[in-house]
């Protein structure tokens, strides 16, 4: 039986276009009206702090003769609880966060984003609006569009060594393109903030290099394995599948997840894969041996949204980091699994977080914060929220970059914006 088309009267269509537009009017009226609400709770507790702080100091500071006897021990312990509880808001690191640029242009929310780690000055964005860009990241002007997904892209990466994007799709399918850009024209050239879209003439790339087949529903993302012959996908078919890039062939399908994947990831120097899950589950695949091998971990109460091993001698030891829409993020040693060393409360659903090679975790909520955490669950800081300069929806992903000076940390959301972040980090 062949399924018929419905022909929505033009009348009718322009109704609903009319109507949609008031949902969304009405959706940011409410999203506004709960930044306000978020931003007096934080006066409020900052107001809590300094009190803390002032009592703490006015003891310190006093100048009456000390107490004697059962009266030194009552104050020396009232001293000793006041400055536990004002060491509770204290972090033994800080970070001085400023904003320093945005990347505009794409017409959907933003769901990935990415650096090269040749240290080339760009960004890759990609976006539920079917396409990719590639930005030059101190003038904000795009320099690529990649448009041959059919689909949103729901994640991309660079190549590790070659100038080679890797974007998955929900189209099912996963495309390697040529991500190569010239900066030389670009450098002098600031991007104007009133130019319009359509007067931006972005070079366009359609074509794919490569590209693969094989999953039965969306793919929600893709990493390169070590070296960048290999790539690991995950979908929402429940599987992770493992590609030959020359070939384009098909090497193993990963099952064993009860639900939809939402994550994978490679590790940095050994052949190994974590994939998470919305069955509340990451597995770690180990491909180091001819035989592979799979273990299952446990560790959160609600869907795994990102899973992802440290940067190489972080800490002396490999570590494997997720986190979930429990709103938790927790610290695993690698060589021991058997429970996380570190578990850090959030205050929102994570999403795709990020870990600098100092080992600070800049962590994106769905209440449109992003939030810094040392690996040690302590808080080091948050991205400043001005009136101008600050998510409206939900932040899906943030990455850090290494080899720049202008920004080193960048964030991307629903709000269909890339924003662009020069984060000091402060030592006591």
């Amino acid at each position: 039986m062949h399924k018929t088309e419905v022909d929505i009267p033009p009348s009718v269509r322009k109704r609903l276009i009319h109507l949609f537009g008031l949902i969304e009017k009405e959706f940011e009226s409410v999203c506004q009206e709960n930044v306000i609400l978020q931003e007096k709770v934080e006066s409020l507790t900052e107001k809590v702090n300094e009190k803390y702080l002032t009592t703490e100091q006015f003891q310190v500071n006093s100048k009456q003769k000390p107490p004697t006897g059962q009266k030194l021990k009552t104050a020396d312990k009232l001293k000793a609880q006041t400055s536990k509880i004002v060491s509770s808001f204290k972090s033994p690191s800080a970070a001085n966060c400023q904003f320093v640029k945005e990347y505009g242009g794409h017409r959907d929310g933003l769901w990935d984003l990415a650096l090269p780690r040749t240290g080339q000055p760009v960004i890759g964005t990609c976006s539920a609006d079917h396409t990719a860009r590639i930005w030059c990241i101190e003038t904000g002007t795009p320099l690529l569009q990649y448009t041959g997904h059919t689909g949103s892209i729901n994640s991309i990466k660079f190549h590790p060594i070659k100038d080679l994007a890797l974007t998955s799709s929900g189209d099912q399918t996963i495309h390697i393109w040529q991500a190569a850009v010239n900066l030389d024209n670009l450098r002098d050239r600031e991007s104007d903030d009133t130019e319009t879209e359509d007067d931006r003439v972005v070079p366009i790339l359609r074509t794919p290099s490569c590209t693969f087949l094989g999953h039965n529903g969306p793919v929600m993302a893709s990493d390169w394995l070590l070296g960048g012959d290999q790539i690991i996908t995950a979908s929402w078919d429940r599987t992770a599948n493992l590609y030959d890039v020359e070939t384009s062939e098909l090497l193993h399908s990963l099952t064993g997840h009860d639900e939809e994947l939402t994550y994978a990831s490679s590790h940095h120097s050994q052949k190994l894969v974590v994939t998470a899950s919305r069955d509340t589950t990451f597995r770690l695949w180990d491909f180091r041996e001819a035989i592979n091998s799979v273990s299952v971990f446990q560790g959160h109460t609600d869907t795994v949204t990102c899973a992802i091993f440290t940067s190489a001698g972080l800490g002396g030891e490999d570590k494997l980091v997720s986190g979930s829409d429990d709103r938790s993020i927790k610290v695993w040693e690698l060589r021991n699994m058997r429970s996380p060393i570190t578990t850090i409360r959030a205050e929102s659903g994570v999403n795709r977080f990020a870990i600098a090679s100092n080992g600070v975790i800049a962590i994106p909520h769905d209440n449109r914060q992003v939030v810094l955490y040392d690996m040690t669950g302590q808080r080091v800081n948050r991205i400043p929220r001005t009136a101008r300069n600050r998510h409206r929806r939900m932040v899906t992903a943030v990455a850090w970059s290494e080899d720049n000076s202008f920004a080193n940390l960048f964030s991307c959301g629903f709000d269909r914006l890339a924003l662009g972040w020069s984060v000091q980090l402060c030592k006591d």
